[in-house]
């Protein structure tokens, strides 16, 4: 994504709260047009509170923000109308419709009402039947699709989703990622915070890892985990080991639990796997084997080793 312009510029942001716990720690972080950025990061890593000083939620202590290239806080009005954000907290309110509530959403942003968007809107998240029922009658995941609708109800360019499927169904998970491809697909950028590190892996372009308020890394998910990733040979052997040979102790091998496979982990981006000695070296032992496969890091493999380096 490197090559689109840059739509959400945060620099050296430092949030400290009056209790004197620091959020955030000098953040800085490019976000570029159009592309869908996954934030993972452990609970009190500082995920939302970085969306929050973004969508003009949290005053940051230090640091500046600007969207589009207008600055969060002297152009307020002017950023928050490009932002729609879906927060974590189901907060609604209870005794308006499902119809009303979205509505008034489009309407705090100075727009003119627009029946056919928030129908739109409201039959991709499966909600048109429900348009008339109070929100106090709906499900939690049903209060849920409200928060989504109400985030999209002024048409924005840019999408905050803050754990946005935690504690959802299926259903709803599957919708609303389809509703996210196709936003990006109209040009939309949309920046997530998840727990769920398979759709991150799934859904997103670049991969931010934040922990104790500062951010790791971030990275194209494929060029992540291509330098971060292990991958594993598993060689089936034609007779089992009760133990590996004095010959191969100087390869990364590990011994399966029955002694019928051996595993080997090499680096995916060292100059020599490694392979073609061990492969000599199990001829010249006289061990062989019926089949290999190779497997990758997943995405979340690499977090853990991020995070628990951080630490």
């Amino acid at each position: 994504m490197t090559d689109a312009p840059v739509l959400i510029s945060i620099d050296d942001l430092t949030k400290t709260y009056d209790s004197g716990f620091t959020a955030l720690k000098g953040v800085s972080l490019d976000i570029y047009q159009g592309e869908i950025l996954a934030l993972l990061g452990p609970n009190g890593a500082g995920k939302t509170t970085l969306i929050s000083i973004v969508c003009g939620i949290v005053t940051p202590s230090v640091g500046r923000v600007s969207v589009a290239g207008y600055d969060i806080i002297d152009d307020y009005r002017e950023t928050r109308r490009r932002i729609g954000l879906v927060p974590q907290e189901l907060t609604t309110d209870a005794f308006e419709t499902v119809w009303a509530t979205v509505s008034f959403s489009r309407g705090l942003f100075g727009l003119k009402a627009n029946p056919a968007h928030i129908e739109k809107v409201l039959k991709d998240l499966s909600l048109w039947d429900k348009k008339d029922n109070r929100i106090m009658e709906l499900s939690g995941g049903m209060k849920r699709r409200v928060l989504i609708a109400k985030a999209l109800a002024h048409e924005p360019d840019i999408l905050f989703l803050d754990e946005p499927t935690a504690g959802v169904d299926v259903e709803l998970r599957q919708d609303m990622w389809r509703m996210v491809r196709e936003l990006r697909a109209s040009g939309a950028t949309i920046i997530l915070t998840t727990h769920y590190i398979e759709e991150a892996e799934e859904i997103a372009d670049r991969v931010g890892v934040i922990n104790n308020g500062e951010i790791i890394l971030v990275d194209e998910k494929s060029a992540l985990m291509q330098k971060l990733g292990k991958k594993q040979m598993t060689l089936e052997l034609q007779h089992g080991l009760t133990s590996i040979p004095a010959a191969l102790a100087d390869f990364n091998l590990a011994l399966s639990g029955d002694g019928d496979e051996l595993v080997y982990t090499y680096d995916t981006q060292a100059s020599h796997t490694g392979i073609t000695a061990l492969l000599a070296t199990l001829s010249d032992e006289g061990i062989k084997f019926k089949d290999l496969n190779t497997t990758q890091s997943s995405l979340e493999d690499i977090f853990v080793t991020l995070v628990r380096e951080s630490a």
